[in-house]
């Protein structure tokens, strides 16, 4: 009887979530917000933060296992299905140029960020990598990816979050203005590596490309695509990293210093590899024997939903006074960080491209 009570309370937390995640899709709809590009995602960590601070304290607690199945099995759940999303097939198309630079750029980007942040800052080594790996990768999705492997805690995940949002928006906005005034020296090809490579999020290079022409938004999100694919080898490596940090450290306990390998970026590459398959064969014969695109679709949907959920789950465990006691510093990394990639992504498209073709 425990147990079932036990297993009730926590759907009670689950379907909380969920009525939140509902709420965030709701309000995603709404044109001011699908002009912006923001995501679901974005606005269920908002809906999260809003409750944390406001009827939180009302919650029984008996509720809060589900809420973190939410921000933690659902998390991992949910990045292995954003797999769908992408095909081996999109590297072939942006070839070397876009591979490079990416590396480049997610190289460059997270170990610079985490050496600022830690180094020269004095901040939160978990903030510091957590946001570098936003800035470097995919924004939120890598920074859920991230918190899943390092395990922290939920409002330094919140703020990474936050500092993506803030600057990848910006930039959506920033890039075709400074394209189209001619700012930016750049052919289509390099301008679609350029946006690919150095803007946060999927969604935003999404709404950056489509404001500059069809041509330039295909390369830009295919070069954003090969960059998610890299969230892979950087979780493996951050396993890897965190469980040297707790065998050195002053955090070093009872295992801890194991490594922790995180399974589900292999579910991540093994969906990667199905949807390349399906992909394949829909366009090698007459009929089409992958998985139709209509299918794809829904299981996209139903994905963005999970990780909705988890993003909501995550900002219900972040208060105001987390984010003060985090205070200016992370968004201080983020904007050198943003410094870098209109910079030094800049420079990559507009000099090394030509070199690499």
């Amino acid at each position: 009887m425990k147990l079932t009570q036990k297993r009730s309370s926590m759907l009670h937390g689950v379907l909380l979530i969920g009525l939140f995640a509902c709420a965030a899709f709701y309000i995603g709809s709404a044109k001011v917000f699908v002009d912006l590009s923001l995501s679901p995602m974005i606005i269920g960590i908002v809906l999260g933060m809003l409750y944390a601070n406001s009827l939180r304290n009302h919650l029984p607690e008996t509720w809060v296992p589900g809420i973190q199945f939410c921000s933690k099995r659902l998390l991992r759940i949910g990045i292995i299905f954003y797999g769908f999303r992408l095909t081996f097939q999109d590297i072939a198309d942006v070839g070397i140029p876009g591979i490079t630079i990416d590396a480049i750029i997610v190289t460059t980007t997270i170990i610079g960020g985490y050496l600022i942040g830690s180094k020269l800052l004095k901040m939160d080594r978990d903030t510091a990598m957590l946001t570098s790996v936003g800035s470097g990768i995919c924004g939120a999705a890598a920074v859920l990816g991230a918190e899943a492997t390092m395990r922290t805690q939920p409002y330094k995940t919140a703020v990474a979050v936050a500092t993506v949002v803030i600057f990848g928006t910006i930039s959506m906005f920033i890039y075709p203005i400074a394209y189209r005034t001619g700012l930016l020296d750049l052919d289509p090809q390099q301008m679609g590596i350029y946006g690919g490579s150095t803007l946060h999020e999927v969604a935003h290079a999404v709404g950056a490309g489509n404001a500059m022409g069809d041509q330039i938004a295909a390369t830009t999100v295919i070069v954003k695509m090969i960059r998610v694919m890299m969230l892979v080898p950087v979780l493996l490596i951050l396993g890897v990293w965190v469980a040297r940090r707790a065998r050195s450290g002053s955090e070093a306990v009872a295992g801890k210093g194991r490594v922790a390998i995180p399974w589900f970026a292999f579910g991540f590459l093994l969906v990667i590899a199905l949807n390349s398959l399906s992909v394949w064969l829909n366009t090698a014969f007459d009929t089409p024997m992958g998985l139709p695109a209509g299918v794809v679709d829904v299981i996209n949907y139903i994905d963005t939903f999970l990780l909705t959920m988890a993003m909501v789950a995550l900002g219900a465990e972040t208060s105001i006074d987390k984010f003060k006691k985090a205070g200016a510093k992370p968004f201080v990394l983020a904007f050198i960080i943003y410094i870098w990639l209109l910079g030094g992504g800049y420079l990559l498209a507009r000099y090394l491209t030509p070199v690499l073709l």
